[in-house]
């Protein structure tokens, strides 16, 4: 990869992405998400070759400088979260995906995605309460919050809300997605025992 095309179109084939021009000098065109119109990928041409700015881990941040000469702290960026990458044909082009893929989900990390890949990992057959997904999202003071994100769950079919239960293994008296009975047919149909809509936290959590 050592064209601007080649990186925009990589950038641009993440999901809810656009192209920007947001400055007077169209040397300067960014990839953003379309929902928080954050920047994850700076493209722009210096010194002959065209740059990549991508946002990056600290923990990630000095090994790829160290692997590669042609990755330099980030040019007009904080030096401590961005990256610049040189495109001058010494980094192979995997590399510089992956750089990129990490800029994105970076980007793109919310408390929302965070729970919604937690009830994920839920397997068919077992339960998980609020408290447990809001830890394995990263914080476990944000219970209410699990709530709140599987009410307004995008993909019910792909997200399985249908396995969160309270602490005392109760079922929502209201399920978002189907009304009163709809949790406990999803679960009995997977194999877990409902009695007077709860579970057996002891026999089915997670």
């Amino acid at each position: 990869m050592t064209t601007r095309e080649e990186a925009l179109a990589y950038g641009l084939s993440f999901p809810n992405t656009y192209k920007d021009t947001p400055f007077s000098d169209t040397n300067w065109q960014l990839v953003r998400v379309k929902d928080s119109k954050k920047t994850f990928l700076w493209t722009y041409e210096r010194n002959g070759y065209i740059n990549l700015n991508v946002k990056v881990n600290p923990e990630w941040r000095d090994f790829w400088r160290e692997a590669y000469e042609s990755v330099i702290p980030g040019y007009h960026l904080s030096k401590e979260h961005w990256n610049t990458i040189i495109l001058d044909g010494s980094i192979p082009a995997d590399d510089i995906k992956r750089m990129i893929a990490e800029s994105y989900d970076i980007i793109t990390d919310t408390p929302t995605k965070r729970i919604y890949e937690a009830v994920k990992k839920i397997p068919k057959g077992k339960v998980a309460t609020y408290s447990q997904v809001a830890k394995l999202a990263g914080n476990g003071k944000m219970s209410r919050a699990v709530g709140n994100a599987l009410h307004k769950n995008p993909s019910p079919g792909i997200i399985p809300c249908h396995r969160v239960v309270n602490a005392k293994g109760e079922l929502a008296g209201d399920f978002a997605f189907g009304g009163a009975g709809a949790q406990a047919k999803l679960l009995e149909s997977e194999g877990v025992k409902v009695i007077d809509s709860k579970v057996d936290l002891k026999k089915y959590q997670m």
